[in-house]
């Protein structure tokens, strides 16, 4: 029997058996010479299993090389990746998660504006007379001021540190000899020392603006004609941390009874090694802690989330699911920024419409919220339908990956896609949680913008020396967070602390007295 096939180009191929001859003809047609129909299902077994082995391998290629692709299309737009990672390269425009409001550029009729306005009462007047006439020259000093013409210059006067001498007076008491010291107010303990307004501002610079100790040190040389150490610096930070821990656990109780709270974290270098700053904010208060754990451990040790039993807000982090005495809701810009790389990567239509689905329930929430707290019932139901169809759709076009050969370990790897789907499906509740719940917000904003200032940290000094130093940071920053939302004045605030009276929102100790 004779079989007879032609390749793709000049290969060898050698004899199949001993009862086979292969011939070639012009180095591309290819006969072999088999005795019988067993020779033939032998030879078809082993092409079989050949194939069977390259599309094997083809596939895993295919899994490699689209895992690379997914890799390099990957920036802050469409995944959680920081902007920091996107380095020189600009992304489109397009690809913006913002929707435009449809509003011009620049100040909107209506808005209160901040022109520098003259003063009726300013602090030093300059007078400019006229002395003569401008056309014959004659001299105008005894001639009577009509009027004025008004300018004024609004700028700052120069500055310098003041040293106050504290003099304690010492007299011997002539009936009995006694000698008697008058008393130092209470904040003068050394012979020579910096007051409160001064420890203040280098913690302002270093803490609230994130100026490194050397430079924060050549402010004061070029503002004051003073230079600071950095060793002072940092005395003031370590006094300003001690001082603001009564309103750092004021703000850590009142966040625990919270009805709603935001969870991040974050990488954060201390000691040369990774770190992790943790989050939880409302809009009115904000708590870090540093750890050198991601997970529970760090979460139990921060103590608000053992104990609260509101709704938290996060991301998909796993550890936060560990804490089942609370409602989760899930961050939806995570979610559009997946979506948005699955449209771009995979080209599924079901991720478009389910990113459009999400912004449609977010805008339905805004515009019902003025006037009711919660969704009609058939709206609400209406979204759920839709929901639930387009995650039918999408995991028809991403079925379950084969079953896991039994010797490795482990879940089995799926696509992204597929993932996402998953997620979307097991948490719908915490998904929509925005929907049932209108104090519940659609995303992790509030997280994430308390936590960038760490970064900006991060990236402006590049590390944390010691972990006593991050948690100083972390502390004090904390309160500075707290107070700027509570519309207070920053320097104040801190100067308030160094005085022993540290700034802690009025709705907290109101709650308390109550």
């Amino acid at each position: 029997m004779k079989v007879t096939f032609t390749p793709v180009a000049n290969i060898e191929i050698e004899e199949y058996r001993r009862n086979s001859n292969v011939t070639s003809n012009d180095g591309f047609t290819w006969s072999l010479l088999i005795d019988g129909p067993t020779e033939i299902m032998d030879l078809v077994t082993s092409l079989w299993a050949q194939l069977h082995q390259k599309d094997e391998i083809i596939r895993e290629q295919q899994e490699k090389i689209q895992t690379l692709q997914d890799q390099l299309v990957k920036n802050s737009k469409n995944s959680s990746k920081p902007p920091s990672s996107d380095g020189l390269k600009k992304t489109p425009r397009t690809s913006s998660l913002r929707e435009k409001s449809g509003k011009k550029n620049g100040g909107q009729i209506g808005h209160q504006g901040h022109t520098l306005k003259q003063t009726k009462k300013p602090d030093h007047t300059k007078l400019h007379p006229v002395t003569h006439c401008n056309q014959c020259h004659i001299s105008l000093e005894d001639v009577a001021t009509e009027q004025y013409e008004k300018r004024q210059v609004f700028d700052i006067p120069p500055v310098r540190v003041e040293v106050t001498e504290h003099q304690a007076e010492i007299k011997q008491c002539p009936h009995c000899g006694e000698i008697n010291k008058a008393e130092f107010p209470a904040e003068v303990t050394q012979p020579v020392q910096y007051g409160p307004r001064i420890k203040s501002q280098a913690a302002y610079f270093n803490n609230y603006h994130v100026v490194p100790l050397a430079r924060t040190a050549e402010i004061f040389a070029d503002l004051y004609g003073h230079s600071l150490t950095e060793a002072m610096v940092l005395q003031a930070n370590a006094t300003l941390a001690d001082r603001v821990q009564p309103a750092t656990e004021a703000v850590k109780e009142a966040l625990i009874t919270s009805d709603v709270v935001n969870f991040d974290e974050t990488g954060l270098r201390v000691s040369g090694k990774l770190h992790w700053v943790h989050v939880v904010a409302t809009p009115k208060l904000t708590s870090y802690t540093v750890h050198r754990k991601r997970g529970s451990e760090a979460m139990d040790e921060a103590g608000i989330l053992p104990e609260f039993e509101g709704t938290a807000v996060h991301d998909h982090w796993k550890p936060y699911f560990n804490y089942d005495q609370l409602s989760h809701s899930l961050c939806n810009a995570h979610h559009l920024r997946e979506l948005t790389f699955i449209d771009q990567q995979y080209q599924q239509p079901w991720a478009t419409e389910m990113k459009n689905l999400l912004r449609e329930i977010k805008d339905t929430v805004e515009q019902t919220r003025p006037h009711q707290d919660h969704l009609p019932p058939d709206i609400r139901t209406n979204f759920e339908y839709r929901y639930d169809q387009l995650i039918s759709q999408g995991l028809e076009v991403n079925p379950p990956p084969p079953e896991q050969k039994p010797k490795k370990r482990g879940r089995v790897k799926q696509t992204p896609p597929k993932n996402l789907l998953d997620r979307l499906k097991d948490y719908k509740l915490e998904t929509l949680a925005f929907m049932y719940d209108f104090c519940v917000p659609f995303d992790n904003n509030q997280g994430e913008r308390d936590i960038r200032m760490v970064k900006v940290k991060q990236k402006v000094s590049g590390s944390f020396r010691t972990k006593l130093g991050a948690d100083r940071f972390a502390q004090i920053r904390g309160y500075i967070s707290t107070a700027r939302k509570n519309d207070q004045s920053i320097i104040d605030a801190i100067q308030a602390a160094f005085a022993g009276n540290p700034f802690i929102p009025s709705f907290i100790t109101s709650n308390k007295s109550a």
